[in-house]
């Protein structure tokens, strides 16, 4: 067995499971290796994993100590280091914030306190079947577990919202067009599919106090669900069960219906609740389509598109272009106790992962399912936030200056927050979190979890003319443009700048470039050098992780 930061492996074959994922992804293609792209060189996988680990691109001096490191496990040491920080659960936040919410605004529950519950999950790795387990079951009324009830109250227990957001988001279907029939165009969702999900919470009703005017969930004793098919007029009914598992009935020997019984202004309380059964039916190890599910979200988180695509329509006519690998690694997933954290970590040690993004001229370009190459994938907003205040240099500013005032109190009260890394994430976090939600509102896709891109002239007037990204270009304090105004050659500058935004050196060509814009220049103008990092910060090899 395997333990290492946090993450325990029950693999015990000579044959990990990031190995059996390439055997897997290569086998029957014979000249598979003389096709795929080679592994990507170490600056761009610095890149790559810092984004798609902790939601922002490294810093120049990371750079240069990677590329210069010769540890000959230096990208698994750096994995782990990166899965192990307090940036890793932020990002894991945001993640599962848009795949679980999809932006809504908060309603009953407050996001900050949701976004918060989400972080200390993810700090805490808490097994993804257990918190999926609380998000489904808490009724809003313990002030301590309320966060986790935002999923259900914020959509108001609306039944056709719900049911379908049940079906998309943990089991990978999308079950709306069979909500009044068999689905026209799908075999597989079935009228029955999506009333046997509704049936679990066609009970359950949001409950208003009169007193307090906070909501929560009340619950009858009583109610069936009954459908009937618009197109044939075939009439069912079915008691609560996930797609194609047996129905769960109500228990035949109840002596009484309710704990509390319904009156006005009351919230009830069956003895038995069809919603608590929820839950469990969802996350038994029974359900292969839970599992198959978040593996194949986490796959698309790594690799760029799922093995599944759209992620919520998994049919018999879509299946999985690799169904081996899905059913090892949600296999693996229930083995290590749905621990999210040994996934992502095996994902990011394959080959698979770490292959690049480029093939030789001479190759012809394969398919995207085939993964013979690094996948393109766009950034989210909060990444594209994060990286270009990395990029620009305003969070070591920022956290200079917040670390700088907590040193004097750290010096009264005898403490060392300031050194702390969890303090640090946290406090710059709090920081800069307007400008991150400034990008949410311009960059953000209302939706669920994708992998498209899309730009917008919004998008592209908030980089060109936007107040903030101007703020940012100033030549104060450490910043980008005040640490090339330092430098006294092109060369200097150029590698300087193309370290902070792209992550990497410059090659000979971009050198000659940088040069040639600064030439006749003895000290480039300030502007002359805001010029050069906003090219650089809206380039497409900016907006992409690759």
């Amino acid at each position: 067995m395997l333990v290492l930061s946090g993450i325990t492996s029950t693999v015990t074959a000579q044959t990990s499971l990031h190995q059996q994922i390439d055997q897997l992804i290569a086998e029957g293609k014979p000249q598979f290796e003389q096709q795929a792209a080679p592994l990507t060189d170490d600056a761009t996988f610095l890149r790559r994993v810092t984004l798609d680990l902790t939601g922002t691109i490294p810093t120049a001096d990371e750079v240069r100590t990677f590329v210069a490191d010769s540890s000959p496990d230096k990208r698994s040491q750096r994995i782990d280091q990166l899965l192990a920080s307090p940036e890793h659960a932020r990002r894991l936040q945001y993640l599962f914030d848009t795949m679980l919410m999809e932006r809504r605004p908060g309603k009953y529950v407050k996001t900050a306190e949701w976004e918060e519950y989400l972080r200390q999950s993810f700090l805490e790795n808490r097994p993804w079947d257990e918190l999926v387990h609380e998000i489904l079951t808490v009724d809003g009324t313990d002030k301590t577990t309320r966060p986790a009830a935002r999923f259900l109250l914020d959509r108001e227990l609306k039944s056709e919202v719900v049911t379908r957001d049940l079906g998309r988001i943990f089991l990978g279907r999308d079950l709306q067009c069979a909500q009044c029939h068999d689905h026209p165009n799908v075999n597989d969702y079935l009228q029955r599919h999506y009333h046997g999900l509704d049936a679990f919470l066609s009970r359950s009703y949001l409950f208003k106090d009169p007193k307090t005017k906070q909501a929560s969930i009340g619950e009858k004793a009583e109610g069936q669900v009954s459908f009937t098919s618009v197109f044939t007029k075939e009439e069912g009914m079915t008691a609560p069960r996930v797609l194609d598992l047996p129905e769960i009935p109500d228990p035949a020997d109840a002596q009484k219906a309710y704990k509390v019984k319904p009156a006005k202004n009351v919230r009830s309380v069956p003895v038995y609740s069809r919603r608590l059964q929820l839950a469990d039916a969802l996350t038994s190890q029974n359900n292969e389509a839970f599992q198959k599910n978040i593996v194949n979200r986490l796959w698309a988180m790594m690799m760029g598109q799922g093995l599944v695509e759209p992620l919520d329509m998994w049919h018999s006519d879509n299946p999985p272009t690799h169904p081996k690998i899905v059913s090892l690694l949600s296999k693996e997933l229930a083995r290590n106790q749905f621990n999210l954290r040994y996934v992502i970590r095996e994902l990011a040690l394959t080959q698979t992962y770490q292959r690049s993004s480029h093939v030789t001229a001479e190759s012809e370009i394969p398919e995207r399912s085939a993964y013979q190459m690094g996948l393109l994938k766009p950034l989210t907003p909060e990444q594209l936030a994060w990286s270009m205040m990395q990029a620009t240099g305003v969070t070591s500013a920022t956290l200079e200056r917040l670390q700088t005032k907590q040193r004097k109190v750290d010096e009264k009260q005898k403490t060392k927050k300031a050194d702390d890394p969890l303090w640090q994430e946290e406090a710059l976090h709090d920081a800069l979190k307007g400008n991150v939600a400034a990008f949410v509102r311009t960059f953000g896709i209302v939706g669920a979890q994708t992998t498209r891109f899309d730009a917008s002239a919004d998008q592209a007037l908030f980089l060109l003319n936007g107040n903030t990204i101007q703020a940012w270009l100033a030549p104060s304090g450490n910043q980008l443009t005040a640490r090339l105004k330092k430098l006294d050659q092109p060369t200097a500058i150029a590698e300087e700048l193309y370290l902070s935004v792209f992550s990497r050196f410059p090659t000979e060509t971009e050198l000659k470039q940088v040069a040639l814009f600064l030439e006749g220049d003895q000290k480039p103008s300030d502007q002359d050098l805001q010029q050069l990092i906003w090219a650089a910060l809206s380039s497409d090899e900016f907006r992409f992780n690759h």
